[in-house]
């Protein structure tokens, strides 16, 4: 296979697994930057070749880097995160209580309140978008 055909298949099977993860439509707003180099490698390695690979599941990876963000403080990528767990059905109110509880003890009290912020951005999406429909 030629490195086009291999980087386009890449390419397909990658934004197909961005909307697995986040959700419908999240990959036509990616696509048209996919030719820059960092998006083109998010696309290309992480989501067609890392959250493809099997043994865990969407939900099991998504909960890894949900752990992993809330050392960062950063709400608006627990944000992301949530919002593709809440349109997959993964998570529902009581399991995202209890993830800002449990990540609390490890990750720190302050960081868990951007983890806090980041569940109730997501959740008021959810809810606004389920409304709508």
């Amino acid at each position: 296979m030629s490195d086009a055909n291999n980087n386009d298949e890449l390419l397909s099977l990658g934004l197909a697994m961005m909307d697995e993860v986040y959700g419908p439509g999240v990959s036509e707003m990616t696509a048209p930057v996919a030719d820059y180099p960092f998006p083109g490698e998010t696309i290309r390695h992480l989501f067609a070749q890392i959250w493809n690979r099997p043994h865990l599941s969407v939900r099991d990876r998504r909960l890894l880097v949900v752990g992993v963000t809330a050392m960062l403080g950063r709400p608006e990528l627990i944000e992301t995160q949530v919002l593709g767990g809440l349109r997959n059905g993964e998570f529902d109110d009581a399991q995202l209580e209890e993830m800002a509880l449990q990540l609390a003890f490890y990750s720190g009290w302050g960081n868990t309140t951007a983890v806090w912020r980041g569940i109730q951005a997501a959740k008021k999406i959810f809810a606004d978008e389920t409304a709508e429909k």
